[in-house]
């Protein structure tokens, strides 16, 4: 993984941030993110979308980590932390991680490695309200034991 990069950028990142960039498109029944082969910045594309559609429904955007993320515990992501909590996709271990453009400069990769790679596809930043495992992990407050007991409880 190496040392982390002055600047890290977040996988999850805004839309309207100036340095935005798409990462990937979301697609298919679960919603996992095809990923571009080369960055495109988000300004070009976000006004591209039909009127109403919320760009992250769509798309995904990363942008740089910021010091005043709801999700910083200190210097660390807990948003990946929280990711990293759910149990990877079945038959991701031992395959190879997906293609990306950003990994270089990933908060993610630099934190968690090749656990944050196999769950990042299936990661929204668009929180739909039918999906309580999906609110969890997306709310800055759950902690990853809290996580991790709910999927427990949810197992039996």
């Amino acid at each position: 993984m190496g040392a982390e990069p002055p600047v890290a950028w977040c996988p999850s990142g805004a839309p309207d941030r100036a340095e935005s960039v798409v990462l990937g498109v979301r697609s298919g029944p679960e919603g996992q993110v095809s990923y571009l082969a080369e960055p495109v910045p988000a300004a070009q594309v976000v006004d591209a979308l039909p009127e109403g559609v919320p760009p992250t429904r769509v798309l995904r955007f990363a942008s740089h980590c910021v010091s005043d993320c709801g999700n910083r515990v200190g210097t660390s992501c807990g948003l990946v932390d929280r990711v990293t909590a759910v149990p990877p996709p079945s038959g991701a271990e031992g395959r190879p991680v997906p293609r990306c453009h950003l990994r270089a400069q990933c908060k993610w990769w630099h934190q968690s490695g090749v656990a944050a790679c196999h769950r990042c596809p299936a990661v929204s930043t668009a929180t739909l309200d039918d999906d309580p495992l999906a609110k969890l992990v997306a709310d800055p407050s759950t902690t990853r034991e809290q996580l991790e007991t709910w999927i427990a409880s949810q197992a039996r």
